[in-house]
């Protein structure tokens, strides 16, 4: 169902709304438990794993990005010809130390316009013990704000860029039961704070654009969710035979290097 007209000026307004409900509770928490043993299998962290176009190496987060539900809030915000450029998975085990800094994705997202809506699928429960969600809301009413490149090797963005001086009595926290999910802006402050529970939080982040959208970093590839596009500004994503697909892992990593690299000359 589409979002109905005081919603959609909510989130006009907020730069965030929630909960909303895609998977029933049991469909979210299989998913999460089979995401576990996708990356206890190879050895390596989840985020790690997944933190580029996960929806091309593990079709239980393809389906969620074309959930009807998600897509139907998504097309009440930007309309209904609908890319996903990336997603990627935020997991955090329980007692994990590593956060995500105040930050504004339209810093670094390379996107002319800021047209950008982020649904968070929480997997698992997201409270404010485990990590979950924060935003700061009508930031992205504000003017852009300058970011510090830390570093720090607890944070889980890329170079650990971070907003300082924020007021964060303004602070909201999105908590979410399995299976529901939140949207917000590109230029909505968002990060979380550790986990210190003793229960996991995954969540699962799909970037979604219009089709009118440009890369400001060079061409890339999105995935065709919704309708049609009649710009061709992004290449196709390929699809792949299966989960962890070897024949688009060399795509991946290549796609994921030249953004990462591209991404870092504004920032600079």
């Amino acid at each position: 169902m589409l979002l109905s007209a005081d919603q959609v000026a909510g989130f006009r307004r907020e730069g965030v709304l929630f909960p909303q409900r895609a998977l029933n509770a049991d469909d979210a928490l299989r998913r999460a438990t089979a995401l576990q043993g996708f990356a206890q299998a190879r050895g390596a962290p989840l985020t790690g794993l997944l933190r580029f176009k996960a929806h091309l190496r593990f079709r239980a987060l393809e389906e969620i990005a074309r959930h009807p539900a998600i897509l139907d809030a998504v097309e009440s915000l930007i309309g209904p010809d609908i890319l996903v450029f990336t997603s990627t998975v935020w997991a955090k085990a329980p007692g994990d130390r590593r956060y995500v800094s105040w930050h504004q994705d339209s810093a670094y997202f390379g996107l002319d316009p800021h047209a950008e809506v982020t649904a968070w699928v929480a997997l698992t429960d997201s409270r404010h013990d485990n990590g979950c969600l924060r935003v700061i809301p009508r930031s992205h009413l504000e003017a852009d704000y300058r970011h510090a490149e830390t570093g720090d090797a607890d944070n889980l963005l890329i170079r650990g860029q971070s907003i300082r001086g924020l007021d964060e009595n303004r602070a909201l926290d999105v908590e979410l039961q399995p299976g529901e999910f939140s949207l917000h802006t590109e230029r909505t402050v968002h990060g979380s704070l550790a986990n210190t529970s003793g229960r996991p939080r995954i969540g699962y982040a799909i970037f979604f654009v219009p089709t009118h959208v440009r890369s400001t970093l060079g061409r890339r590839s999105a995935l065709l969710v919704r309708g049609s596009d009649r710009f061709g500004y992004w290449d196709a994503d390929p699809q792949p035979a299966g989960d962890d697909d070897p024949a688009i892992e060399t795509f991946m990593r290549q796609a994921f290097d030249r953004y990462r690299d591209q991404e870092a000359a504004p920032a600079a």
